[in-house]
């Protein structure tokens, strides 16, 4: 009925690592049926910290079978039994790519005993392996050795079925594809059932209460949850999974509103799994430089990382069309604003007429830009009706806050006096831009 597993690994991720040990001791939840040990040849080398970690050489590994030469007596094994270990998620993400690389498709119900644990023997200091068995006198012999390990957690098992003797932890974890079995080692179940089914952003924090990972939703539950629904290998997922111990969040009344605390926040926090948001980046920018003649001319081209801009575009026409307007204002040709355009015959007196003109255009640009409020109609978790205003001013993003509906919104004061103020930056006021685009009856101009 029960696998019990402990493997030894070249590193931490599955997709990049191999196995180099694997113990599989049967259990019919009484005591043990079965046992299969093997060293494995990871076909990549160890290095040294694991060997030091392990004892686990090159030299003993070398004559090992490769796991495709036991990747069937592996899966027979394991297969329709549940899958037990301590720290279930890292030893079932190892086993199961490896399997699924040579044509074998597990889907094993798991079982933590570091989890379950946590509910039977509740209150003591740490769960590792080693302190757990220390502290509630199991013989653990062959430290960080597959059979060791596996041996250990065996005896464990058997003790936690003894302090569940209805079995009441234990069918609730194995119960389906229990939520609980996905989760980070240390985070509870609790604090994703507490998560609200509503728009907001959410914070993933580790043991020192430092944010790594900011994220927003629909429905904050759904999200949060679809994190840990799987056993992804890839490096990037699997150390976040390790460093999550506790899960906040904020709640939104629209998914807009999400959208723009999760950039603010993003830009603020930097959070260490977190990427660049290239969806919504303003990725143009309008730039000024003096052609081979002395004259002040306009580029809209794509932003370069140490040219600062004098404003940032989502799309290239829109720079264009800033640029046109400022230029028509101060009275001067388009032919000879743009840098593409071929350079203008001008006298000295010209050109220095044309530059102060241009001069001139550029200090007008922020009235040409735009001045404009977005309201949104939303709900808080409750399912209460809010009303969500954000504050967009000659093209830079001022703020967000909630509205009251009673006051007349065409007013821009009462629009200001709702808002929070919040610093802009590029993707803020590309959401914002892009949003008044598509849905212009939410905008209000004044």
């Amino acid at each position: 009925m029960y696998a019990i597993v402990d493997i030894e690994t070249t590193g931490g991720h599955a997709s990049q690592h191999g196995l180099t040990e694997i113990c599989i001791i049967l259990h019919n939840g009484h005591e043990v049926e079965g046992q299969f040990q093997t060293l494995i040849n990871p076909q990549q080398s160890i290095p040294r910290f694991i060997v030091a970690l392990t004892g686990i050489t090159e030299f003993m590994v070398a004559d090992a079978p490769v796991f495709a030469d036991v990747a069937d007596k592996i899966y027979n094994l394991l297969k329709g039994r549940i899958f037990v270990a301590h720290n279930v998620n890292f030893d079932y993400s190892f086993v199961n790519h490896h399997l699924l690389l040579h044509g074998f498709d597990l889907q094993s119900r798991k079982l933590c005993t570091v989890r379950y644990a946590r509910k039977v023997k509740p209150g003591i200091p740490s769960y590792s392996l080693g302190k757990l068995c220390r502290h509630l006198d199991i013989e653990l012999t062959d430290r960080h050795r597959a059979f060791g390990d596996a041996l250990a957690t065996a005896k464990l098992l058997e003790l936690l079925f003894a302090g569940d003797p209805d079995r009441k932890f234990h069918n609730q974890m194995v119960k389906g594809r229990n939520a609980e079995q996905y989760l980070p080692l240390h985070v509870s179940k609790d604090q994703l059932d507490n998560l609200p089914y509503c728009p907001g952003v959410y914070y993933f924090k580790n043991k020192h209460g430092k944010i790594v990972y900011v994220g927003k939703a629909v429905n904050l539950k759904y999200r949060v949850r679809s994190h840990f629904a799987n056993n992804a290998t890839n490096r990037r997922k699997q150390d976040m999974l390790r460093e999550i111990c506790s899960i906040e969040y904020k709640m939104c009344a629209t998914e807009l509103m999400a959208l723009v605390l999760e950039s603010i926040e993003i830009k603020r926090l930097w959070p260490q799994f977190n990427r660049s948001q290239k969806r919504f980046d303003q990725a143009y920018g309008l730039y000024t430089l003096e052609d081979q003649n002395g004259l002040i001319r306009l580029a809209v081209e794509k932003k370069r990382k140490h040219l600062p801009a004098l404003h940032s575009f989502h799309r290239q026409e829109e720079g264009f069309g800033l640029a046109r307007k400022a230029a028509a204002h101060a009275g001067i040709p388009e032919e000879n604003v743009f840098a593409f355009s071929p350079a203008p015959k001008l006298s000295s007196s010209e050109k220095a007429f044309h530059n102060t003109k241009m001069k001139e255009a550029i200090a007008l640009m922020d009235e040409h830009l735009p001045s404009f409020g977005i309201v949104q109609q939303g709900a808080d978790e409750k399912g209460q009706p809010l009303t969500v205003g954000y504050l967009i001013e000659k093209g830079k993003f001022v703020g967000m806050g909630f509205l009251k509906p009673q006051e007349d919104l065409y007013i821009a004061d009462n629009f200001r006096k709702a808002i929070t103020l919040f610093p802009d930056h590029d993707v803020t006021r590309g959401l914002l831009l892009n949003h008044a685009t598509r849905y212009p009856e939410t905008v209000i101009s004044w």
